[in-house]
This record gives C-alpha cells, structure tokens and sequence, in this order.
C-alpha cells in the first residue's frame, strides 16, 4: 500500500483506457507490447529484463536516433498484482541491490471503469527538489505520451 498522494513529492498522469484491464496490464507486462509504447515516439525502447515477482527486475534500454541502445531504466519491482498494481523503482536494482541514482519509485494502478479502465502512473520522489527536477524535465508531456501510445495500442486491441 502506498501513502496518500503528496503534492510536494508526487507527479501523477491519469487516464480512463477504453480497454479492459487485463489488456493494460498485458502491455505493462509483456516485453513484446511494452516495448511499442513505453518511450515517447520516435525514441525506441528494449526490454532487456522483465522479472514480474518481488525483487525482479525490470530493465529496459533507449534509442533516441535509431542506432545504439542506450540504458534507461535499471529497477527493482516491488509489486505485481495482476490486473491492479505494477510497481517499481531504481532505488533498488534486481535482488534489492541499491540502484546507482535513485530517483523515484513508480505505482501503476488500474481500476474497472464503466468505459474501460481508470489508470493512474504515479511517481513517487523522495523530496520536493527532486519532484520540481522530474516536473522540469517533461514528467507531464513524457509520461502523458507514453499513456497516449498505451492507451491507443490497447484500444485497438493490438
């Protein structure tokens, strides 16, 4: 369970999906699928390692021209409920080591809506300097297009 939403720490994107659940969980955890919309087009993103239990990682790699793949996220998941919760955070690396910069700590929620599935990414920062830091470097228009590409890859039953 994660503490009620704190304004001067937090950065939330919300969404209904006209989607079920299941297939916005399935794009969250799904290599394959995971891949087509988790960076904002047209940077390329590559699951290196998706480990759905405690303490697995989740490791992924960035292209932003196409060629070399470069490291963008190395954590640590904390909780994968199906269907309602995906979390995670590169204050921790796979196994519970301690991530080399940490920066935040991600809770993707889903919820039966009578149109799909409501659906919250919120991320979570250890201060107010480090959420004015995630807030100035994109969070709302990043984040809000990656939701944008998920929501448009599973309406379309993809």
């Amino acid at each position: 369970m994660t503490r009620p939403f704190d304004p001067a720490r937090d950065l939330v994107v919300k969404r209904i999906i006209k989607a079920p659940r299941l297939s916005v969980w399935q794009a969250w955890t799904e290599p394959a699928k995971l891949e087509r919309w988790f960076l904002p087009a047209p940077s390329l993103c590559r699951v290196v390692t998706l480990d759905l239990k405690p303490g697995g990682a989740l490791l992924t790699e960035m292209s932003e021209n196409g060629d070399a793949f470069v490291p963008h996220i190395d954590a640590c998941i904390l909780a994968a409920d199906e269907a309602e919760r995906f979390v995670f955070t590169d204050t921790l690396t796979a196994g519970w080591r301690p991530g080399k910069e940490p920066f935040m700590t991600a809770v993707i929620t889903m919820k039966d809506h009578a149109e799909g599935t409501e659906y919250a990414a919120l991320a979570m920062h250890k201060d107010p300097e480090t959420r004015t830091l995630h807030e100035t470097l994109g969070f709302h228009d990043g984040w809000g297009t990656v939701t944008e590409q998920l929501a448009r890859l599973v309406e379309s039953g993809a």
